[in-house]
Formats: C-alpha cells, structure tokens, sequence
C-alpha cells in the first residue's frame, strides 16, 4: 500500500506516513523497539552508578591508586564526553538518519566502557588511558540520548508517546540499581583488583545483546520522508505494517485527510538551529532550557552527595550505602512507571508542571524535618523516594518536552543542546552541595541549600503551567510542523 507520491530529492512530495504511524496499534514491534532502544538509559544508569561504587577502590594500593581528586575528575570526565557526544552525534542523527547513529554510539560506548576495564597499570600514561576510555564511554552514551529519544518519539503511535518516553527515561534508575548490585557483589567477593574491572563490563555484556537486536530495526519512515527519500520510507513503513499484521493486530485504515506535502530542506546546521529555535519557538525554547536545567540541577544535588549526607549526618558506614541507594533509586524507577500514563491522559501541561512543583514542596517539607532534626537515615531515605517518585516523573517529562516540540529535522540537535545545557548546570550541584554539607557541623547550610533546590524545581513547575505545549495524543507534525512541509496542517502555534 504505497502512500507516498512524487520523486525524491528537492521535488514536492505527499505522503501519509506520519499518519501511518500514529494509527497503528500497539503491537510487538513497539514492543521490541522500545526494548532495543530504551537500555541507553540503562546503560547510563549503570555506568554512572559503577563509577561512582568503585571510586573508592581506585584510590587503593592494589588497584590503581590513584588520588581522591583524580578519582573525581573520572566522572567529570564522562560527564564531559556526553556533553560533547549528544552535539556531535546529534548533528549527525539529523543529516544521516537514526538508525545509523543509533549502531554507532552503541558501538562507542561498547568500546569505551570496555576498554576501561583494561586500564593495568597506576603511572601516567595508564591515567591518561583511563580518562580517554571514560570520555569515549560517555560520547557514545551521549549520543545515544539524541538519536535514541528522536527515534523512539518518530516510531511510536502519538496516543502512546508520552507514557512511553516517560517511561523510557525512568530505566535509567534501573540501571542505577543493577550496577549497585553487580559492583556489591564483585567488590565484596573477588579481588579489588579484578572486581572493579569486572564492574565496568556489566554495561558492555548488555550493550552486546542489545547491538545484535538494533540491527533488525528498520530506519525512522519519519526522517526518512523529510529527507527527500520517499522509496526508503515506504519500505520502512511496509516493513513495520506487516511486522504488526503478522502479530495479529488489526491495521485500521489510514485517514487520507492526514496527508501532507513536503519538500525536503537543506541541512540545518546548529546556527540555523539556534534562529528556529529562538526566532520561531522562543516560548518552546525557554520550556525546555527550563525544564531540563532544574531537573539536573536537583539530581546531580542530591544523587552524587546523598553518600556524604548519610555519612555526616546520620554517621552511616560507606559500606551501607549501596542498600540506600537501591531504596532511592527504587523510588525513582517506580514513579515514571506508575505515573507515566497520566501525561497522555491528563495531559502534559497539568503533569509535568505538576510533578515539578510537588517534588519541589516535598523537597522543601523534608528539608525542614532534617533541619529539626527529626529525621534518620531510613526516613531521610524515604523522603527522597517519595521526592524523587514525583522529581523521575518530571525529569523524564523534560526529554519528552524536548523531544516532540521542535521540528523533525532539528529534533536529534534540540535534544543535544538543551541536554548539554543540563550537563553544566547541573555539574554545578555536586560542587555546591559538596561544600554545603562540609563536615557535617553546620546542618543549617545544607537546609538552605535544599530550599534553594526546592525553589528551583517549583519555579520550573510554574514555567511549564505556563508555557507547556499540549501535545498529549497528537501527532508530532501537529506539534511541530516540519520544516519540510509545504502544506501546513493543524500544527499547534507557539
């Protein structure tokens, strides 16, 4: 059932493969898509956790030995390699495709992340090596936020993506949880030496399995038809219509109402980006740098100082923590999981404005309950489950802002800017957070602090009651029109 009219290249175009997409129900292929792609948040969960559980062992004679400073710039390092991962491949998710890009920033992070774990030696050059193999490990994962969020946004039917990416996002915490575990077990049962190695290719061994399922993925039918390649897109989509017919799935018929014209666009690059952004989407743009920017600023505040908190305040043995943090990063994977349906329902600007400002007034109840000293370690714990039950939810909202409001052909470079936006800001918590908590003498600074965090969270709930799009069940083409449409459709003003 061929749906696309006219040749390739520069010529006017019709098609209905949006609308082909978003009739489809949900079937198997969703399924195995979402599965294939969505361990990217795995992975990042659980690279950061295996860095972040083996810091300590790195600065021990019989492994590296290295300095607690230099132990740190490990994370920094990664941190830096996403920033310019995201930008680099996000670019190049929008001029040569999803699929693409989606096998090579597996294919990096496979090869950075298991490099790692030959670093043999403490001298210079070993260090050196470390670092290198941590900044390629996080240009891969960085990567794959931008094609990986465009992509799952493209294949997936409008009614189902929001729960969907909210979701998505969530399994970070899943990861989280599995590197917790996996490093507990390596470190307490095996030698240093070899345990922390074994620790960094838990990622890889997963990153293996999921590469062989990515490669039966067809290219987003989306990207493709902007793109000027409407044979390639009608194979794609032929090749997805007939994967949910075999699951016996009744097709319905496609709304020839829904058809658009296109006419491919020149290459955006990220200058041009910035006037789309800025000159055609101001309010959009302020959204999403809102959003994401006060979800990482209260996640790398909390999440990388929660061990010194519980170790200062509450006088609890480093040993202990990783129990604490799969109870806080069980609260993280749940809510996502029992609240993303609510962002397709109820609606995007009610949830996500709702989530932010929520957490932002439990995080600021709880901050008052520490300050009073009424709090130990098990309930300081559940405070932050139940914070950050609602915080996951929002924070996985802000990648699904930024994901479905700008137009397909700049939507992998959107992500890659407002995610790199994030990362600095965010990198500032830590750091901040880090000399508030000092010695743990003066809990009135960490107080303050918390406040802080908590204002920032719910002047970024307000934001979005404002200014959020509506785009709970609507085609990503109403959400935004491609800048290769020449015929405009109901696409949303804003």
């Amino acid at each position: 059932m061929a749906e696309v009219s006219g040749a390739a290249g520069n010529s006017v175009v019709r098609t209905l493969i949006p609308a082909r997409i978003d009739r489809l129900p949900w079937s198997r292929f969703h399924t195995r898509m979402v599965l294939a792609l969505g361990v990217a948040w795995i992975l990042d969960g659980l690279e950061i956790t295996v860095a972040s559980s083996v810091a300590d062992t790195l600065t021990k004679p019989e492994t590296l030995h290295m300095s607690s400073t230099a132990v740190g710039l490990v994370a920094t390092v990664y941190l830096a390699g996403e920033v310019v991962g995201a930008l680099l491949f996000g670019n190049l998710s929008d001029r040569l495709g999803r699929r693409k890009l989606f096998l090579v920033t597996l294919a990096i992070y496979l090869i950075g992340s298991g490099l790692t774990a030959l670093t043999l030696g403490s001298g210079a050059g070993w260090v050196l090596f470390l670092y290198l193999t941590r900044f390629i490990a996080g240009m891969g994962i960085g990567g794959e936020y931008a094609a990986v969020n465009s992509a799952i946004d493209e294949l997936i039917p409008a009614r189902y993506r929001g729960r969907v990416d909210i979701a998505v996002n969530g399994t970070y915490w899943a990861g989280a949880v599995i590197g917790t575990i996996g490093t507990y077990i390596l470190l307490n049962h095996m030698s240093l030496s070899v345990g922390w190695r074994l620790g960094f290719l838990i990622g890889p061994v997963l990153g293996v399995v999921i590469l062989f399922v990515r490669r039966h993925l067809p290219e987003s039918p989306r990207w493709q038809i902007m793109h000027g390649h409407a044979e390639d897109a009608e194979q794609s989509i032929a090749e997805i219509e007939r994967d949910v017919a075999a699951a016996g799935v009744t097709v319905p018929p496609v709304d020839e109402s829904r058809a658009m014209e296109i006419k491919p666009a020149e290459q955006i690059g990220y200058v041009a980006l910035t006037r789309v952004l800025f000159r055609e989407y101001p309010s959009r743009a302020i959204l999403g740098a809102s959003l994401m920017i006060s979800q990482s600023f209260l996640y790398n505040a909390i999440f990388f100082t929660y061990t010194l908190v519980l170790g200062k305040f509450y006088d609890v043995p480093s040993s202990s923590t990783p129990i604490y943090l799969i109870a806080f990063a069980v609260g993280n994977l749940i809510g996502p999981l029992a609240i993303g349906h609510l962002f397709d329902t109820l609606g995007r600007r009610t949830m996500i404005s709702g989530t932010y400002i929520i957490s932002g007034v439990l995080l600021a109840i709880s901050a008052g309950l520490f300050y009073a000293g009424l709090l130990n370690a098990i309930t300081q714990t559940l405070c932050w489950c139940v914070i950050f039950f609602f915080a996951s939810a929002g924070a996985s909202s802000a990648y699904l802002t930024v994901s479905e409001i700008f137009p397909l052909e700049v939507r992998a470079k959107a992500i890659a800017v407002f995610f790199a936006i994030a990362q600095c800001f965010g990198a500032l918590g830590p750091v901040i957070y880090g000399a508030l908590i000092g010695d743990g003498s003066a809990p009135v600074r960490l107080f303050i602090g918390y406040l802080f965090a908590a204002l920032i969270m719910i002047a970024g709930g307000v934001i979005a009651r404002v200014l959020a799009v509506d785009a709970e069940g609507k085609s990503l083409e109403d959400v935004a029109l491609p800048l290769a449409a020449t015929r405009r459709g109901a696409a949303i003003e804003g």
